[in-house]
């Protein structure tokens, strides 16, 4: 499966697909069931899952995404 990554509604990202995720260390975790959720807030107690403390820090996010022109 292609991965694809959705914003929620003032939440979280959600990451579906064959995922791997690296740690500060380089620690690589492959990530094959199902969807993650990625906190946007800044907030979450299990960074860098989110934990749900979006909804109770009035976390607000534009949901559009715009590409920006490279670098």
């Amino acid at each position: 499966m292609q991965v694809r990554i959705k914003a929620h509604r003032n939440g979280p990202y959600e990451v579906a697909g064959g995922v791997e995720l690296i740690d500060a260390e380089g620690a690589a975790y492959t990530l094959e069931d199902g969807p993650v959720y990625l906190c946007r807030c800044g907030q979450s107690a299990d960074k860098p899952f989110c934990d749900g403390t979006h909804k109770k820090a009035g976390f607000q996010a534009a949901e559009c995404v715009r590409l920006r022109a490279p670098r």
